[in-house]
């Protein structure tokens, strides 16, 4: 018995002893995973909404931080990004009575976390239904061409209002696009015939200019043809009347070369009538009906035909009972 009770003794002691050492370990460790649960990291464009006993404490910017065990908790984690949220089509009435779909796609961005977190009951829902609201009162003042050709005015009017209403919940609205408008399907055949008909009407306009163009081009083309024609026919002229100038003004140098030689030689009277009287001859050749001889050259005229009419009658070969020739006309 002494022997066992020792023994027991002996083990008692021994757990106590390792109970006294492993329970300040395993608090230890127990600390430190608690704040190491607790320690936060805030990333760049992050923000954490902390509270304090269920009421706001503060903003956690970037950096290292330690929240308080059991006595603060991380409410929210905020992007402070801009963000895109493309809404599904709504249904909208244009100021002819016209209802079309269109579809918004909105870019925004978190100024406020606090404002965010505490200011609006699901927000992106919210926003959601002031687009809805806001785009059915702005199309409702217009007609449906003025809704399909003013989508900027739409989109800065849209963004101001949208901008001023999300202040108190902590959002910057941004942009605003209209990505989509769809009007109903009788209108969209009707705007197609419409542009089809546009497009077939300046086509006609572009064939009809070209035309034009082609024309003006084939008539600048005839008309510098027959001024390039005129200036050959000019020029062709020119050079006729040129060449004939040349060929009198040589005839007239050669007739002057011929009378300097012939006034050189020194002829006698009776070779100057000769020549007077080939000069006669040649301008009888003409159409002149008259021509008025000089005395002197008649005279030698007549010598020339009681010479003519010699030698005839001397002429061996002749038939006796033809007649002589007859004396030369008068002149």
């Amino acid at each position: 018995m002494p022997l066992k009770l020792s023994a027991y003794l002996g083990m008692e002691f021994d757990m106590g002893h390792i109970l006294a050492w492993v329970i300040p370990i395993l608090i230890v460790v127990l600390i430190l995973l608690v704040i190491a649960a607790n320690i936060k990291v805030v990333q760049q464009s992050k923000a954490m909404v902390v509270e304090r006993l269920g009421a706001f404490h503060a903003v956690w910017g970037v950096g290292l931080h330690l929240k308080i065990p059991f006595i603060e908790r991380i409410a929210k984690t905020i992007s402070l990004k801009e963000q895109v949220v493309d809404f599904a089509p709504q249904p909208v009435i244009t100021k002819d009575n016209v209802t079309m779909q269109i579809d918004t796609v909105i870019y925004f961005q978190i100024t406020d976390p606090k404002l965010y977190t505490y200011g609006v009951e699901q927000p992106m829902s919210a926003i959601e239904n002031l687009t809805a609201t806001t785009l059915r009162n702005i199309i409702g003042d217009l007609e449906l061409d003025q809704s399909l050709t003013s989508r900027d005015h739409i989109n800065t009017q849209m963004r101001a209002i949208l901008d001023e209403a999300t202040d108190p919940w902590g959002i910057k609205v941004n942009r605003v696009e209209l990505k989509n408008i769809m009007p109903p399907k009788d209108i969209q055949d009707s705007m197609e015939k419409q542009m089809r008909a546009e497009r077939e009407r300046r086509e006609a306009i572009l064939q009809a200019e070209g035309q034009k163009q082609s024309q003006i081009l084939v008539a600048e083309g005839e008309k510098q043809s027959a001024i390039l024609r005129a200036d050959a026919a000019k020029q062709a002229a020119i050079l006729e009347a040129e060449g004939k100038a040349q060929a009198i003004l040589k005839v007239q140098q050669a007739t002057a070369d011929a009378l300097k030689l012939l006034n050189e030689a020194a002829p006698n009277d009776q070779v100057v009538k000769l020549k007077a009287l080939e000069a006669f001859q040649a301008a009888a050749d003409g159409r002149a009906t008259k021509i008025i001889i000089p005395s002197e050259i008649q005279g030698l005229a007549g010598l020339c035909a009681a010479a003519k009419s010699v030698f005839d009658s001397v002429e061996p070969n002749k038939p006796a009972g033809k007649p002589a020739n007859p004396p030369a006309a008068k002149l």
